[in-house]
Parts: structure tokens; C-alpha cells; sequence
């Protein structure tokens, strides 16, 4: 059975359907391509209070969560606030490769504030930047590493 994971987008201009969501559906479509069970997107304005509550309602049931945008600097860039009142335990190791792998699109990647870590007791949490080049890179190190770690928190050996 796949694994299920969930794909929100963080973004005023989609919520208020202003701009077409172009990120959470490629993050949707390469979750799949990986081998997930992934719903379509949801879309949800920028804030920490709108995040938080988007990671409260679909966690649940979840293995992964992917969150696109809202990791920047912009004044309304809060989804790394909001990702930090769900998680019990941060990998920032994941969130420093991903920053990582980003420079080979854009020096600003540098400036992504994103997190990645664990809603006990057995969801991964990783929030990329909006733009589809990083959803692209993102997706590529999250689809390596998050069958291990869900195996990890269904009690897995360390294989």
C-alpha cells in the first residue's frame, strides 16, 4: 500500500484565485510519480495562523505533508512560523539539503526559511519555497528520503 501524502499551498494571490497554483500540482504529480497516494492540492493564504491550521486538518491519516510557499522574507512569508507550532521534533538536516540542492537553481535559495521535521507519531512535515524550480528540486530530496523515515516511525529498523 503507498504510502499518503498531502501537498498544501501556501499563497494569498492562489487562495484569493488571483494567480494559478502552478507548485502544488507539479508537487503533487512528482509525490505520485514517486510512488505516493496524493490528493490534489489545497490552497490556503499566507500566515502562520491559515498554515497552522491547514497542518492540523490534513496531518492526520498523513505519512508526508508537503507545504509550497511562504518561506521567504516577504512580510506575509509565515509558513515556517506556523510549521513550527505542529512539530514534536525538527530535521534540519533535511531543510539544509534542500536549501542546498537549491543553490544549483538560485543564489536566493540561500534565503528560503523553510522547516522539516516530525508530527508525532508518525508524519513527515517539509516546507518548500513556491517557485516550481524549487518544488521540483525539493520533491527530488524529499521522494529520496521520506519512505525511509515513515519506515523509521512505524518502528523500522535502521537499515
Amino acid at each position: 500500500m503507498p504510502h499518503i501524502a498531502r501537498v498544501i499551498t501556501v499563497s494569498d494571490r492562489s487562495a484569493a484565485g488571483l494567480r494559478e497554483d502552478r507548485g502544488g500540482p507539479l508537487a503533487v504529480a512528482l509525490l505520485r510519480e514517486a510512488g505516493f497516494s496524493c490528493d490534489d492540492p489545497i490552497v490556503v493564504p499566507d500566515g502562520a495562523d491559515s498554515v497552522e491550521g491547514a497542518l492540523r486538518r490534513v496531518v492526520p491519516g498523513a505519512s508526508l505533508v508537503v507545504t509550497t510557499g511562504g518561506t521567504g522574507i516577504a512580510p506575509t512569508d509565515r509558513t515556517p512560523e506556523g510549521t513550527a507550532r505542529v512539530l514534536d521534533r525538527e530535521l534540519p538536516g533535511i531543510a539544509e539539503e534542500l536549501r542546498r540542492r537549491g543553490l544549483a537553481d538560485t543564489p536566493m535559495a540561500v534565503i528560503s526559511r523553510g522547516l522539516a521535521g516530525i508530527v508525532d507519531p508518525g508524519t513527515l512535515v517539509v516546507n518548500l519555497p513556491g517557485s516550481t524550480r524549487a518544488v521540483a528540486s525539493g520533491i527530488a530530496v524529499v521522494a529520496e528520503l521520506a519512505p525511509h523515515i515513515v519506515d523509521q516511525l512505524a518502528g523500522g529498523d535502521h537499515s
